[in-house]
């Protein structure tokens, strides 16, 4: 598969991957602030942003992916940031393909299992109907009506939705995301990781989220032994809520 991509700078690679319902599109900033040392990839994956949609989304397939990424650019001693959903695949990818990393940073996700708690908003998502709507700011309201979020999730929902050109030259709105697919694979998002990797890893987690906690660590650790653990005061969108916290301490980290 060929994932769309962007790259930025020069120098050592570094690959970000993104969370479920995001895309490279929502870490252009902090790319930029990566590349005045690196060569830096932003990657949509599988069923998101641009990359091609399929009839299913785990994280064995979202890890190959990437290698045929990595084969495709020849990437190697690469630095792997991921975030969330993202930060799954590049643990996944670490405990398969290690040898092709320098480091691991692994935002606001740990290794443990967790509960499907996303099909609320799905549900809203798949409720809205996107084909009848006449404008974004349409689509703003109702998606708002239906769905009791705060207004920083509705609006990086809004971001996916897109003018689709059809065969009869017409255009109407449409879920960047594959929207089904994801619907019907979302048990797979909160899947343990089982293979650890002894590469250099970073866990950076905010200490107003709940996905990683403390009790978390010894799990963490017995996966990925060579971990370095950092917080920021963020909820789960770390590098959004604190990007100069976040940009510094993975620059510490790497560099």
């Amino acid at each position: 598969m060929k994932l769309n991509f962007k790259e930025y700078g020069e120098g050592k690679p570094l690959v970000i991957l993104h969370g479920l319902f995001g895309s490279l599109d929502n870490w252009f900033s902090l790319a930029k602030a990566f590349a005045d040392k690196h060569h830096v990839y932003l990657v949509d994956q599988r069923n998101h942003g641009q990359s091609p949609h399929t009839g299913s989304h785990t994280y064995e397939e979202m890890a190959e992916d990437l290698y045929g990424f990595f084969q495709e650019h020849d990437l190697k001693d690469v630095v792997l940031i991921g975030h969330s959903m993202g930060g799954k695949t590049a643990m996944t990818f670490a405990g398969k393909h290690g040898d092709l990393l320098d480091k691991l940073v692994v935002v606001d996700m740990g290794v443990k299992q967790y509960p499907v708690h996303h099909d609320l908003i799905i549900r809203a998502m798949q409720a809205l109907d996107l084909a009848n709507i006449a404008s974004r700011s349409e689509a703003e309201e109702e998606l708002r009506h239906l769905l009791d979020e705060e207004e920083s999730t509705i609006q990086f929902l809004l971001k996916n939705i897109y003018r689709k050109n059809l065969e009869d030259g017409s255009a109407e709105y449409a879920w960047r995301f594959n929207l089904d697919v994801l619907a019907n694979d979302i048990e797979e998002m909160g899947l343990p990781i089982l293979k650890g990797s002894d590469v250099e890893a970073l866990f950076l987690y905010g200490t107003r989220s709940k996905y990683v906690v403390e009790d978390d660590k010894p799990e963490i650790l017995s996966l990925f032994p060579n971990t370095t653990f950092k917080t920021l005061n963020t909820g789960h969108w770390v590098h959004a809520q604190d990007p100069e916290g976040f940009i510094q301490t993975v620059k510490d980290f790497i560099d």
